[in-house]
C-alpha cells in the first residue's frame, strides 16, 4: 500500500474517531459552539454553529436506579406441559405492558413460577406496579356437569362452620373450594388478538368485542362445539362478567364480553386487554427500589476503574514496547472512542457487568498488539528490515489473534443465548469490544507503523 493511500485511510479513520468522540461527550463541542457564536455575534443567526446531537448513554437498573419487582404466578390450574408456555406468554405480556409507560428493553426473567421485572429509570415505582397489576387475567370457563356441581355444593355445606383442622379431616375437603358451576378451559387472554369497544344493538350498553389468534380461534371453536346448549362463562381477574348460552359452534374466533360496564370502564378494559391479558394470574410478592444515589456511586466507581485500567495499559505498552507502544496507545484510544459511540448508537444498555465486559475487551485489544510487536522483534533480530518485520509480524501474529478472539466470541454467543440478563450485557459489550479490538490492533496499528517505513526513525533501533 502506498504512503499516500495509507495517509488517506488514517485521516478518514481519525475523522470518524473525532466525530465519535463528540458523539460520546458533546458537552465541550456545544460549549465551544456557543462561545464562537457569541464572539461572532451570530447566536441568533441562521449561520450560527449548531449544537451537536446529545444522546445519553442507556444505563441499566444498577447504574440509574429503578424498580425490582418479583411476581408469583398461579399455575395451579395448569398442566405440566402448559406451565412453560404460560410463563413465556406471561413474560411477553408484561414486557409489552411496561413498555407502554416508557421503559425500553425492560428485564423480565422467568424463575420457575416467578417473574422478575426490572425497570430501569422508573421514578414512580407505585405507578409501574399499578399498571402491571392492572393487566387483566381473561379466561373462559365451561359449565360443569350437574353431578359435579352437586358434589361441590354438598361438600361446601359439609364444611360450613368447621375450623381449618376439622375441614382437613373430611375426605376430599379441598373440593369445596372449587367453582361449583364452571371449570377452567385452556382458552385465556394468552390467545387474544384484539379487543375493542362496541355497543349492544338492542340496549346500546357498552360491551367488549374480542378476537382470538389462530390457535385461540381453534380452541374457541372446540369449546363451543362441545358445549352447545350450555353456558360459557367469561371471567376477568376471577370475576364472572357474563355467561352466555352457546347456541351453536362458533368459528372465526370472535366473541363479546358483556356486563355492567360504564363507557369509561369498557374503554379501559379494552385498552388493558389490547396491552395484553395475562395467561395466568399473578401476585406481587417482593418490591425493591434501587436509588439513583447508589447507581451514581456505582457508575462513578466503574468509570474510575475503567480510566485507571486504560491508563495502566497505555503505560505498560509504552514502557515495554516504546514507540510501537505509543502507536498502539493511539489506536487503543481510537478504539475506546469508537466502541463508546457504538454503545450509544445501538443503543446498548450499560450495567456494571456490561462495563466490566468493555474494560476486559480493552485488555484483549492490548493482547493482540503484544503478539504483533513480539513477532516484529523476532523478525528484526533475524536481520530483516523494518518494512519486512512489520508485515511479517502482522502476518505471523494474525492466526493466534484470529483464533483466540474467535473462541472468545463463541463463548460470548453461548453466554448471551443461555445466561441471565446481567451476563448477557457482559457478553454483548465484550463481543462488540473484541470485534472492534481486532480492527484496532490489526488495521489501525498496522497503518500507523507503515507511515514510518523508509523514514529516518526506522533506523533508530532502540525505538522499536
Amino acid at each position: 500500500m502506498s504512503k499516500k493511500k495509507t495517509w488517506i485511510i488514517l485521516t478518514a479513520i481519525f475523522l470518524v474517531a473525532i466525530f465519535a468522540g463528540i458523539l460520546d461527550y458533546p458537552k465541550y463541542f456545544n460549549q465551544g459552539a456557543d462561545f464562537v457564536n457569541s464572539k461572532l455575534k451570530i447566536q441568533d443567526s441562521k449561520y450560527k454553529i449548531p449544537h451537536f446531537w446529545e444522546k445519553p448513554f442507556k444505563l441499566g437498573l444498577d447504574l440509574q436506579g429503578g424498580a425490582h419487582l418479583v411476581y408469583e404466578a398461579d399455575l395451579s390450574q395448569m398442566g405440566e406441559k402448559d406451565k412453560s408456555e404460560s410463563m413465556s406468554g406471561l413474560r411477553d405480556v408484561i414486557e409489552r405492558r411496561v413498555n407502554l409507560f416508557g421503559v425500553k428493553e425492560p428485564v423480565v426473567q422467568i424463575q420457575n413460577e416467578r417473574l422478575i421485572v426490572e425497570l430501569a429509570g422508573i421514578k414512580d415505582v407505585n405507578e409501574a406496579i399499578k399498571m402491571i397489576g392492572e393487566t387483566p387475567y381473561l379466561e373462559f370457563k365451561e359449565q360443569r356437569p350437574e353431578e359435579i356441581t352437586k358434589q361441590i355444593l354438598d361438600k361446601q355445606k359439609e364444611l360450613q362452620g368447621k375450623t381449618q383442622e376439622e375441614m382437613q379431616k373430611i375426605p376430599d375437603w379441598i373440593l369445596a373450594f372449587d367453582d361449583p358451576y364452571f371449570t377452567p378451559t385452556r382458552l385465556t387472554g394468552q390467545y387474544l388478538k384484539s379487543a375493542k369497544l362496541g355497543f349492544d344493538q338492542t340496549t346500546s350498553k357498552p360491551l367488549i368485542l374480542i378476537e382470538f389468534n389462530d390457535e385461540g380461534s381453534k380452541l374457541f371453536e372446540e369449546i363451543t362445539s362441545k358445549n352447545v346448549g350450555k353456558q360459557i362463562a367469561i371471567y376477568i381477574d376471577s370475576v364472572p362478567l357474563s355467561a352466555p348460552t352457546v347456541q351453536e359452534a362458533i368459528a372465526g374466533g370472535k366473541a363479546q364480553i358483556t356486563g355492567t360496564f360504564t363507557l369509561e370502564g369498557a374503554k379501559q378494559l379494552a385498552r388493558n386487554l389490547n396491552a395484553g391479558a395475562l395467561p395466568v394470574p399473578i401476585k406481587l410478592i417482593s418490591q425493591q427500589s434501587v436509588g439513583p444515589t447508589l447507581g451514581k456511586i456505582s457508575l462513578e466507581h466503574s468509570l474510575k476503574a475503567g480510566i485507571f485500567g486504560f491508563l495502566a495499559v497505555l503505560l505498560f505498552m509504552i514502557i515495554f514496547y516504546r514507540f510501537p507502544g505509543i502507536l498502539a496507545s493511539i489506536a487503543l484510544a481510537s478504539y475506546v472512542i469508537l466502541v463508546s459511540a457504538i454503545f450509544k448508537l445501538i443503543p446498548v444498555t450499560l450495567t456494571l457487568a456490561g462495563i466490566a465486559g468493555f474494560i476486559l475487551s480493552i485488555g484483549m485489544a492490548v493482547d493482540a498488539n503484544i503478539l504483533i510487536f513480539s513477532r516484529m522483534r523476532e523478525e528484526a533480530k533475524q536481520g530483516k528490515g523494518f518494512s519486512v518485520s512489520v508485515e511479517e509480524g502482522f502476518r505471523r501474529a494474525w492466526p493466534s489473534i484470529r483464533d483466540s478472539n474467535l473462541n472468545s466470541l463463541i463463548i460470548c454467543a453461548i453466554l448471551f443465548t443461555f445466561a441471565t440478563s446481567f451476563i448477557q450485557g457482559f457478553s454483548l459489550t465484550l463481543s462488540i469490544g473484541i470485534i472492534l479490538s481486532m480492527f484496532s490492533a490489526v488495521f489501525i496499528t498496522r497503518l500507523l507503523l507503515r507511515i514510518f517505513v523508509d523514514t529516518k526513525l526506522e533506523n533508530i533501533k532502540w525505538l522499536w
